[in-house]
């Protein structure tokens, strides 16, 4: 009887950990990048939790001014082994600023989420995906690489769970599908989009700073 409970537990731990351990390498025909952004907030726990539980990481470009109101979330963010860029301190229109305002919204933004352990971002994507020779010069100066998408999932816009998973299945190797932390219906595809993900061979990576797409993490 011993014996065989002890053998009931030993498949249970296996079991769980087995599901518990990201999609392994070897089954990864290629990767994606699931990014979020305008986090962090009092709806990043929920996501982190949506991620973790679906084996999923992503990179979440942080606004600065949330990352000083939002400490916690940011080491919450790194702790869930997700990656932290930056998404500006405002979220204003960069190309209608000058480059020292510019400077401003990408330096603190830098030091707000250093500030609350999350590192010093290598990655950055502009507010509305608007840029200019002007911004990228100002990235280059803080060594942050430009990363925009490939997919928008429109979660901005009202889109449905249905439209975003779908979105998701639009995915090709080392692409990027935009997302924002607040989207609930973006929270609510989480587990589509991991079953998704899985039955074409894919697995969520990491955005390379010397390519701008997605790879092995």
């Amino acid at each position: 009887m011993t014996t065989a409970l002890a053998a009931l537990a030993l498949a249970a731990t296996s079991t769980f950990t087995v599901h518990a351990t990201p999609a392994q390498a070897a089954a990864c025909n290629g990767y994606v990048g699931l990014t979020f952004d305008d986090g962090p907030s009092g709806n990043t726990p929920a996501l982190l939790g949506a991620l973790q539980r679906h084996g999923l990481r992503a990179t979440m470009f942080n606004e600065g001014r949330y990352a000083a109101a939002y400490p916690a979330q940011v080491k919450a963010q790194l702790a869930a082994g997700m990656w932290v860029g930056n998404h500006s301190y405002t979220h204003p229109h960069l190309t209608q600023l000058g480059q020292s305002q510019i400077d401003s919204e990408i330096s603190r933004t830098q030091q707000a989420i250093a500030a609350a352990g999350g590192g010093t971002p290598k990655l950055f994507r502009p507010p509305y995906g608007e840029t200019s020779s002007t911004v990228k010069a100002v990235e280059a100066k803080y060594g942050l690489t430009e990363i925009l998408w490939n997919v928008d999932s429109q979660d901005w816009n009202g889109a449905s769970t249905d439209a975003i998973v779908q979105a998701a299945g639009r995915l090709t190797n080392g692409q990027i599908i935009l997302m924002h932390d607040w989207a609930a219906n973006s929270l609510a595809a989480i587990p589509r989009i991991a079953q998704g993900l899985t039955a074409r061979g894919l697995c969520a990576g990491t955005i390379s700073p010397q390519t701008g797409r997605a790879v092995a993490p």
